[in-house]
């Protein structure tokens, strides 16, 4: 039986290619500051935005060969810790159709993944929605 959806402040939605623009970083900037004021968030990923959380990113990006002493970290390790710091009050989902299509099944352990078809059930649980991206 799936879990039921938490009330939260807000809902973000991330849809689209997550590294054409600054959609990541002006989310999860976002996200840091709504939960700095201690408000409760869900993001739900879609489309290409699946893979920001995808396991084989491992724990780092790769190597910049321009400044070897500098270590960046993956996106899958952001959301990893900021979902630790904030465990009742960061809820992270991914779309299981649009992963499934693009070969993102194996997410970290941290992030749900859900069908499209509860997406409603989503934007019920929160009291804003806010969508960033496009399909």
């Amino acid at each position: 039986m799936p879990r039921p959806v938490p009330r939260t402040d807000v809902l973000l939605n991330l849809f689209g290619a997550p590294h054409q623009s600054d959609l990541v970083t002006s989310a999860l900037r976002l996200a840091s500051a709504l939960l700095a004021r201690g408000a409760r968030v869900q993001i739900w990923t879609c489309g290409d935005a699946t893979r920001l959380t995808g396991a084989a990113l491992g724990e780092s990006k790769p190597r910049d060969y321009t400044d070897l002493g500098r270590e960046h970290p993956s996106t899958a390790r952001v959301v990893r810790e900021l979902i630790e710091d904030h465990p009742d009050r960061l809820y992270w989902y991914v779309c299981r159709y649009c992963a499934e299509e693009r070969g993102a099944t194996e997410q970290i352990p941290q992030v749900r993944m859900r069908a499209p078809f509860v997406f409603a059930e989503h934007v019920n649980a929160a009291d804003k929605s806010l969508l960033m991206g496009v399909c």
